[in-house]
């Protein structure tokens, strides 16, 4: 049983009419790995940690447009903030990637200090998920001295014939230019000053450019450290077939350490530290400080402890890391990602590292965690997320203090590793959790809840007294976490039935590249699509306590007969592998919440009479193997039986067979009442032939209505096809037509490949509802 979010990378170029497709195979012929490869590369699931963070709304900032207008519309946010850091004299800071820096002073007010849009005009944010005002870095005497820097991109052109600190990319599009500024007055809420230039770095795509650039914040005065500046320099998107992340030559795929306040670099406007690891060796760029990698997307000093150097890198399509990052490191990227030999050829992880790899002695992330993609994902597909580094908590809260607080970039999942495992010597990795998230009136909830997006673009900044914050590009806003309390997580199901949920929607977990797709939180990652409702069909209003929200299903023109309900489902007319449970199934159960909003059964659109209704209405069910996008193979639904509407479970043993009805007595709209949330199952016993059903946990008197034998019970199960597909709130999930509408809200829709119990049907109700 999974217990946590599918995730995946964001990694690949965007094609040039905006988002590349993510690899989605034929369910019925999933891409096999090849022999050899690995398909779970890291074993250890993130857990479920029971410390949750209390958040506290702390700003909001204004709406801002990139540069150009995008055609991306991860690109469409609010406003593309992407870090909160603090100065000595308690102004908050916060960067804004489409341009502006803003100060927030302690009383909240916000100014803007700078807008880099404003100051450079071939200033580029609009293509790329790190284009625009990357990262600001301000010295540690800013206070005296005034000097800050900045790290934004342009859109290469030949024209500006602007040169490079080293030479560029092949194919150049974009150049990162870290900027140094000094500030006539370092009080001012608004900048006046000088500018200088630092570093210019020519990348050939938009993606992996120069992330972050950052001084030591635990360095003082004296020490080695003390005003040297980090760039995390990525590998522009180019290195997944070239080694030059790992080659000393190269000034890509790298963190840099340079000395701003120094003259002896190739362009005179910076010092390379006479104590980096690579000085004076042959053929070897001082600047480089750790190489081998792909995207360093955040890097952090723990400010206690042994104040160690983490970096959090974004992989390529499956594997996320945290790496201690010491001097001189290399880690490996594109031989390695993570702790696995990868294969560029078809993305996938090999099984043993070569004896080449083995001597190059690469170092290993302190901890990982994989993405378990979608069913029928191969591994070249890209559903788009990655790690956002974090910070070591140091704050106020004793029971956070000494742990690493990062998070997913896109579904907004924050996680936490002990700071004090996260060190090379270590065997193996430290653990990591998913840690639940509060509201300052105790209500549970996820990143996706307080942003209303499926996308959050969640970052992770920090005080000078070691607070934590979490930012949102998604609506602008940023929370500070301001307490930290033991909530343990309740599991979903009961442990007589948990082993048996095939496929369990929830509708919390919305796909990170597609709202409109729910991910399946059962055993066979089923992906459900909600058809033509999308993101849209999704509701803030949960069936039961342990839930916030739900999907609404509901026919949408009354009179046309059309396509255009919306309802969820899934569906491949050569059968859905991931359904695989449920042929030769002897047992189902098809359980779910359900919520009446309007007049049952819907107009039916088939016939001249405006008056005329349907004669069934769809709840969900399982289709058969055979099945047009109607016909089932287990089914809970209202259908009409004797001239009234009933609710039923329906069967079908074998494909082209008949099916068994099994009617609940009670009417309809008894079991069903309009404007309540209720609890519905239906089960399937195919060696007996036996039904039942449920409402609240309570089974329901009913009636067989089709008299023998119409499922030819011979004590086997069903048919060994595999099952076209999913139906819930009407049929035809491949959106060929509209039937049977189901005017409702639906929520933690379960389908499990045994026959359930009545007391295992009653005890998973009071799962729900305590």
């Amino acid at each position: 049983m999974k217990t946590h979010a599918t995730v995946a990378l964001l990694a690949a170029p965007l094609l040039a009419a905006g988002l590349m497709s993510p690899a989605l195979t034929s369910a019925a012929e999933p891409a096999a790995p090849p022999p050899g490869s690995v398909t779970d590369p890291v074993p250890a699931d993130v857990g479920r940690g029971d410390l949750g963070l209390v958040l506290e709304r702390h700003h909001r900032f204004p709406r801002t447009q990139p540069t150009p207008a995008p055609t991306d519309y991860r690109l469409m946010r609010h406003a593309r903030i992407n870090y909160l850091g603090e100065l000595p004299d308690g102004r908050q800071y916060v960067p804004d990637l489409n341009g502006p820096l803003y100060l927030l002073g302690e009383d909240g007010g916000r100014t803007t200090y700078l807008d880099l849009k404003e100051e450079f005009g071939d200033f580029f944010s609009g293509r790329g998920m790190g284009s625009g005002f990357g990262f600001v870095a301000f010295h540690p005497r800013f206070a005296t001295n005034g000097r800050f820097y900045t790290v934004h991109t342009e859109q290469y052109a030949d024209w500006t014939r602007k040169e490079t600190t080293y030479p560029a990319q092949p194919g150049q599009f974009l150049q990162s230019v870290v900027t140094e500024w000094t500030a006539r007055n370092p009080a001012a809420n608004r900048f006046s000053g000088t500018r200088r230039e630092v570093v210019r770095l020519g990348f050939s795509s938009q993606i992996h450019a120069i992330q972050q650039i950052d001084f030591n914040p635990t360095a003082r005065p004296g020490d080695e450290d003390f005003g040297l500046l980090y760039l995390a320099v990525g590998d522009g998107g180019a290195a997944l077939r070239d080694p030059f992340p790992r080659e000393l030559d190269s000034p890509y795929g790298k963190i840099w350490r340079i000395d701003p306040a120094g003259d002896d670099g190739p362009t005179g406007t910076y010092g390379i530290p006479g104590e980096n690891p690579h000085v004076g060796e042959e053929g070897a760029l001082g600047e480089v400080y750790a190489s081998g990698m792909r995207d360093p997307h955040r890097f952090s000093w723990d400010t206690g402890g042994q104040h160690r150097m983490l970096l959090g890198h974004i992989g390529q399509k499956v594997v996320e890391s945290v790496y201690e990052v010491r001097a001189g490191d290399n880690f490996g990227w594109s031989d390695l990602e993570g702790r696995w030999a990868y294969d560029p050829d078809n993305e996938c992880y090999l099984t043993e590292l070569s004896a080449e790899d083995e001597a190059a002695g690469y170092v290993l992330p302190v901890t990982s965690y994989d993405h378990e993609r979608p069913a029928g994902y191969d591994c070249s597909a890209d559903i788009g997320q990655g790690i956002s580094g974090g910070q070591v908590y140091r704050g106020e809260i004793a029971a956070l203090r000494g742990t690493y607080v990062f998070g997913d970039i896109v579904d907004g999942r924050v996680m936490a590793a002990k700071a004090s495992g996260l060190r090379q010597e270590r065997r193996g990795e430290a653990p990591i959790s998913e840690m639940p998230l509060l509201t300052t009136d105790g209500e549970r909830v996820r990143m996706t809840d307080l942003v209303k997006d499926f996308r959050v673009d969640l970052r992770v900044g920090t005080d000078a007294e070691g607070e934590l914050y979490l930012l949102s590009k998604a609506n602008g806003v940023v929370w500070k976490v301001v307490d930290a309390v033991r909530t343990p997580w309740a599991e979903d199901f009961t442990p007589a039935l948990e082993r048996d949920v095939v496929a369990h929607w929830d509708f919390e977990h919305p796909l990170g590249v597609d709202g409109g797709k729910e991910e399946d939180q059962g055993s066979s990652l089923t992906l459900l699509d909600l058809v033509n409702g999308g993101w849209a069909s999704r509701v803030a209003d949960g069936a039961h306590p342990g839930s916030r929200n739900s999907i609404r299903t509901r026919q949408v023109d009354p009179v046309r007969d059309g396509d255009d309900d919306w309802k969820a489902g899934v569906w491949d007319e050569a059968g859905v592998e991931s359904l695989r449970p449920f042929a030769s199934n002897r047992g189902t159960t098809v359980m779910g919440w359900f919520k009446v909003t309007g007049d049952l059964p819907a107009a039916d659109t088939t016939t001249p009479d405006p008056g005329d209704r349907y004669n069934a209405v769809g709840l969900a069910g399982i289709l058969s193997g055979d099945s047009d996008g109607h016909g089932v193979r287990a089914l809970l639904e209202l259908i009409d039986v004797d001239g009234e509407l009933s609710l039923v479970a329906l069967g079908r043993r074998l494909d082209g067979g008949a099916s068994q009805t099994f009617a609940a007595d009670r009417p309809w709209q008894e079991i069903l009442p309009r404007g309540r949330w209720v609890h519905l199952a239906a089960t399937f016993d195919f060696t007996t032939g036996r039904m039942a059903l449920y409402q609240d946990g309570e089974r329901l008197r009913g009636r067989y209505t089709t008299p023998g034998d119409p499922w030819q019970v011979d004590g086997t199960g069903t048919s060994p096809t595999l099952p076209r597909g999913v139906k819930i709130g009407g049929s035809f999930p491949q959106d060929t037509r509209e039937r049977n509408p189901c005017d409702c809200r639906i929520d933690d829709v379960a389908l499990l490949d045994v026959a359930a119990t009545p007391a295992q049907v009653r005890q998973q109700y009071r799962r729900w509802t305590r």
